[in-house]
């Protein structure tokens, strides 16, 4: 619908004309300031990365040249051994975790478990075979450590045989033993003829003693009567003395008094001279205030008198003595005479004699008599 007075082929105004050519000038200005814009921040990057390669060279020059990162490929953040210098964290419970191999952890598991053992166990000494048991006079038992530097019996007693009480021992067959008993005044009159038709080989005479009292010296009642009834038997003859001493001059006093009375008998002494100390039980004696090393000093003062006169030196003892009383590393090259009642002996050391029980029978003594295995002839020397 047209008003009143419009003419619809009037021509178009100058207005709508320079309006149109204002907008037109207006995007060619705006085309223009973009284009600029562009064109500059290109050229900043280009500042930028220019300016952080040469930092980076910077860098690489400043690095001592032995360790391998200097280059003009310039530097990664794998090229830094540092970074291994951290461990990896679980992602799960951002903890550090220490890395280790499955055999580093079994035997650090074993070693663990092997020292829980070792704390735990403690180790028997009756089955450990380093001890050895020992009684006391009183009454009590002892687990003592066996010295490693002492010889050892090594005497295999399957080959030992016994015979109406009479022992034998024997070698690939052989018997290789002697057989003996010891004598003194307290046996009464001894019948040596019978005893060596008995199969007794020797004998081991008391020649005296000191009493554990009065420290009084004196040759055994029945000594001579026994030494010249033992060579008119020609049994091989040994002879052992009862020391009481407290000091090295008492001992020298008793080996003197032993050599003076063996001098008429010296052609048939051919078993040991032997020394022979211990405690007395329900009494008081001389030596119960020595100590060990008193004690070992009086023994090897005697028996080193006995060997420089030309016998064999012996010391006698129990297995408590011998363990207990005296120093055996001290003693070792002396022979031994084991008193031990058993029928095989456990004393660990090496012994050459050994009086395995005191209420024998044997023809020719009357009551008990204390018989001997010797393990060496003696007489052969």
């Amino acid at each position: 619908m047209k008003l009143p007075g419009e003419d619809e082929n009037r021509p178009m105004g100058a207005s709508v004309v320079n309006m149109t050519i204002g907008i037109f000038i207006f995007m060619l200005v705006l085309l223009y300031v973009v284009l600029k814009i562009n064109k500059n921040d290109n050229r900043g990057s280009e500042y930028v990365r220019n300016a952080m390669q040469q930092q980076q060279e910077n860098i690489v020059e400043e690095l001592p040249k032995d360790t391998g990162l200097e280059g003009s490929s310039g530097l990664r953040a794998e090229d830094l051994g540092f970074w291994d210098m951290y461990p990896e964290k679980d992602e799960n419970t951002d903890k550090v975790e220490t890395v280790t191999s499955d055999k580093e952890t079994d035997d650090k598991k074993w070693l663990e478990d092997f020292n829980k053992v070792e704390e735990t166990v403690q180790e028997d000494p009756a089955t450990d075979g380093k001890h050895t048991l020992v009684k006391l006079p009183d009454g009590t038992e002892e687990w003592v450590l066996i010295s490693p530097y002492l010889k050892k019996s090594a005497y295999d007693f399957s080959n030992l045989t016994e015979t109406a009480g009479l022992k034998k021992y024997t070698e690939g067959g052989k018997k290789i033993s002697q057989l003996g008993v010891d004598i003194s005044k307290h046996d009464g009159t001894v019948n040596f003829e019978r005893l060596k038709s008995d199969g007794i080989d020797y004998v081991m005479i008391r020649l005296g003693a000191r009493g554990y009292s009065t420290g009084q010296i004196s040759l055994d009642d029945n000594f001579v009567e026994n030494m010249d009834a033992a060579v008119k038997a020609e049994l091989n003859i040994g002879v052992y003395f009862y020391s009481q001493a407290i000091n090295q001059e008492e001992a020298i006093q008793e080996a003197y008094f032993v050599i003076q009375n063996l001098e008429p008998y010296r052609a048939h002494i051919n078993f040991p001279v032997a020394f022979y100390m211990e405690n007395i039980t329900n009494d008081k004696a001389r030596i119960d205030g020595l100590s060990r090393s008193d004690k070992t000093l009086i023994t090897a003062t005697f028996l080193e008198a006995i060997k420089a006169a030309g016998y064999i030196p012996m010391v006698y003892g129990n297995k408590e003595w011998l363990i207990k009383n005296v120093d055996l590393t001290t003693l070792q090259n002396y022979d031994v005479w084991l008193s031990q009642d058993e029928d095989t002996p456990d004393y660990p050391y090496l012994y050459t004699m050994w009086q395995y029980t005191t209420t024998g029978t044997v023809n020719g003594i009357t009551g008990d008599a204390s018989i001997n295995i010797c393990f060496v002839n003696y007489s052969d020397r």
